[in-house]
């Protein structure tokens, strides 16, 4: 599969995002996930499911090295002493040594951004971690993150599909080696009906989810993370690595995002990039 160099680690461009997804079939969706050929599984203490994707993961017959796998820390954990914490919680709950990514979940003002970035590289040196990232973070928050991190930050994760452009993110991630990962990249099915996205899917014989993947993970530096708890679409979200999009089609598709593209936008959320 091919993979995203950033952060000392190469990430598998195409993950498997497990929200929403919880007990007995999370532990069924990772597994078919990894039998299926996903080599990067995401989640997140928030999400509830650490437990089951841990099991998962151990309980395959694929090796624990040839899968990457994220977690994250949740925006009230951001502090010198419990960001470790929330670690070393989610290393237990999987009942693994260490993961291949943290990231911090979404940006919190109420903690010095200083002290976070120092936290997360400390579990990096501990080796709980092969490396650490964002997750939320507007472009020049990334990069003042980025200015305090001892590390390189392998990748911001945020909101990217078709409808919304991240154009800021892409640039202050490529400016300092680091990725971005979309997460809702099939804008939670919004894509589908779309008359651009469908004339491009039945020129190459797809459907509009795999060509939403495919513009995502042509561009350089970006791994795309679709959910889905069912085998078919999971089958279907992988199979996107046999044809290319032409920088026409990739065109098109820019060509649909807008200022009022964006799904999810909670509360906590900080001032995003226009």
């Amino acid at each position: 599969m091919h993979t995203v160099s950033a952060g000392g680690v190469d990430i598998p461009a195409l993950g498997f995002g497990t929200w929403q997804i919880s007990g007995p079939d999370c532990v069924r969706a990772v597994s078919e996930a990894i039998d299926v050929g996903y080599r990067h599984i995401d989640t997140a203490a928030m999400y509830g499911n650490e437990a089951e994707v841990g099991q998962a993961i151990r309980d395959n017959v694929t090796p624990r090295d040839q899968v990457f796998l994220t977690t994250k820390v949740w925006r009230d954990q951001l502090g010198r002493d419990a960001l470790p914490r929330s670690v070393e919680t989610s290393l237990a709950k999987m009942k693994l040594d260490h993961v291949d990514l943290v990231l911090v979940h979404w940006p919190d003002p109420a903690t010095p951004l200083a002290e976070t970035m120092a936290a997360l590289n400390a579990v990096k040196a501990r080796g709980l971690t092969r490396a650490i990232g964002v997750a939320n973070f507007p472009s020049a928050l990334f990069r003042e993150a980025q200015a305090l991190s001892e590390a390189t930050l392998a990748t911001d994760q945020v909101e990217y599909h078709p409808f919304l452009g991240v154009d800021k993110i892409l640039g202050a991630a490529r400016d300092t080696g680091s990725s971005v990962t979309a997460w809702s990249p099939l804008a939670r099915g919004k894509i589908v009906g779309d008359p651009v996205l469908e004339g491009i899917a039945k020129a190459h014989g797809k459907d509009v989810g795999q060509i939403a993947l495919r513009w995502l993970v042509q561009q350089p530096g970006v791994i795309a993370i679709p959910k889905t708890a069912t085998l078919a679409r999971m089958r279907s979200n992988l199979d996107i690595f046999d044809f290319e999009l032409s920088a026409e089609e990739m065109d098109a598709i820019f060509a649909l995002a807008s200022p009022q593209g964006r799904l999810i936008s909670p509360e906590w959320a900080p001032t995003w990039d226009v």
